[in-house]
């Protein structure tokens, strides 16, 4: 086996990273809908033949963590060179049913039948059928009402369009032209990655490649594991909850513990709620994603690359029946969105005080954030419209908290104004910063944002909202953030609901601030 030192194994991360986010400049590109073009709602890795996830771009979490289940089940199809698969299914590695993923089969660039790796795109769609415009429904049980499930099957076979799979596709959704021109920029966005991983194979040879791969990944394990070993014995706990789960209002707990040990994370969520009846379960792929996110945030060196290293120094204990363990058939459309952020929130503020605890200092380990994605979706004749907002970030004990970001698990941009109002019948009426809504400390935590909408003709409005009831937490005597708020006309209405619009009307978001970091003066 070939041996690499530490400069040869940063370069060849760095070339491997470099295509992941090549696919993404290539996607955001040829994209059709604002969503994926302007708000990047969209996610690209990079594995190996085995499976094994050798980089991702700088994209959204909550993709990121779930895209190596994807990539399993599309090797357990007996994949050939040239397939591309197509998926949305939770029980397959999906996170809910708009988040479409392909995987590309790439094939050596001198032996037309060796498979060398798999290259992924995971994008938001806009509308993926279902019982509500949007695909991001009030009040779904099944998973059935949210909208089109896919399996993984071949969207091209040895590089053979199927036509037949993309014409049922499109005839269960509301956008069949958008849809269209999104599946086509990511297909466009596997080949760019198909094609740089084939260039470092006819660069450097199959057995440097498989080598420096294997190597990679125990560097970044070894990493890692050094990190965790200095905080070794460190273990704390936090609780928190849903504000409901969109057919009751019952709050649903959740609950992690965390420790380390022996060089390894375990996050256990013993105590979280059982499954629920609305759409606020998840795919315990969503829950993995956000047990790599925390761990990720606890590492916090930027030079540690990111990829199946670091899985190896973390262990999940998720129960059966749990509302982070749905099973195929559960509604999981605002798990993907809003228990993500909670199992962050609870993880993250676990790990503080377990650092706490043990006389380890606080680390660089924010307050709570907004704690939500603030999901709004709008649909009218003939078209859909998504989007998620941003909010105030925890401050810490490095500094305040920034103002109108994606926190969490979300890593998306805004949709322009301008996009917006040029491609639906909307307008927005305001677009500004919550003033004075992050939480006081020594660190002040940052400001959420208040967005209203104005219909210009009949609109369906779903809203899949958290933190109106319970604010995001200071961290060490820090205040809390504000509570957002949703209002349709000047009326206060709930975190989670389904609204129709006539023209004219306008619906507002003003989402929570960021907690406070120390007590202030």
């Amino acid at each position: 086996m070939t041996a690499f030192d530490v400069l040869s194994l940063t370069v060849f991360a760095q070339s491997v990273a470099m295509i992941a986010e090549e696919m993404g400049t290539r996607l955001e590109r040829a994209a059709v809908s604002p969503n994926i073009r302007e708000r990047r709602d969209a996610s690209c890795a990079v594995f190996d033949a085995l499976g094994r996830m050798v980089a991702q771009a700088a994209h959204i979490p909550v993709h990121l963590g779930a895209m190596p289940e994807s990539v399993a089940a599309v090797r357990a199809r007996a994949p050939m060179v040239g397939d591309v698969f197509v998926l949305n299914d939770p029980s397959h590695g999906g996170s809910h049913l708009p988040d479409i993923t392909l995987v590309e089969v790439v094939g050596h660039p001198d032996n037309a039948d060796e498979i060398i790796g798999f290259v992924a795109v995971r994008a938001h769609h806009s509308d993926v059928g279902g019982m509500s415009p949007g695909s991001m429904p009030f009040g779904a049980t099944e998973l059935v009402q949210e909208g089109l499930i896919i399996p993984p099957v071949r969207l091209e076979r040895e590089g053979v369009p199927q036509a037949d799979i993309l014409a049922f596709i499109l005839a269960n959704v509301r956008t069949p032209a958008e849809r269209v021109g999104d599946l086509r920029a990511q297909r466009a966005a596997c080949a760019a990655g198909a094609q740089g991983w084939r260039a470092l194979y006819r660069r450097h040879g199959s057995q440097w490649c498989e080598s420096a791969v294997s190597a990679l990944l125990s560097y970044t394990e070894r990493r890692a594991q050094h990190r965790l070993l200095e905080l070794e014995g460190a273990h704390g706990q936090c609780a928190d909850a849903l504000e409901g789960d969109g057919v009751s209002n019952r709050e649903v707990a959740v609950v992690a513990t965390v420790r380390v040990q022996s060089g390894v994370l375990h996050v256990d969520l013993a105590g979280t709620s059982e499954l629920v009846a609305g759409n606020v379960n998840a795919p315990i792929a969503v829950a993995r994603a956000a047990a790599l996110f925390a761990l990720r945030v606890l590492l916090h060196d930027n030079d540690i690359p990111s990829n199946e290293g670091l899985s190896r120094v973390l262990q999940l204990h998720v129960p059966d029946n749990c509302v982070a363990n749905a099973r195929h058939g559960h509604a999981v459309a605002a798990g993907n969105v809003e228990l993500s952020q909670r199992l962050t929130d609870v993880m993250l503020h676990a790990l503080a005080v377990a650092l706490h605890d043990a006389g380890l200092g606080t680390l660089a380990l924010p307050a709570q954030g907004q704690g939500t994605m603030n999901n709004i979706t709008l649909g009218g004749n003939g078209w859909t419209f998504y989007e998620t907002l941003g909010g105030g970030q925890g401050a810490s004990a490095s500094g305040p908290g920034p103002h109108a970001v994606h926190v969490g698990m979300s890593n998306t941009r805004n949709t322009p104004v301008e996009s917006l109002e040029w491609s639906y019948p909307l307008r927005i009426a305001s677009y500004a910063r919550r003033w004075s809504s992050g939480g006081a400390g020594v660190y002040r935590g940052g400001d959420g944002v208040e967005r209203i909408y104005h219909a210009l003709e009949p609109v369906v409005a779903t809203l899949l909202t958290e933190r109106r009831v319970h604010a995001p937490r200071g961290a060490f005597g820090g205040h809390d953030g504000a509570v957002g708020e949703n209002l349709v006309g000047d009326v206060p209405v709930a975190a989670k609901g389904r609204w129709q619009l006539n023209h004219g009307e306008r619906i507002c978001l003003r989402t929570p601030g960021g907690g406070g970091h120390g007590a202030p003066p």
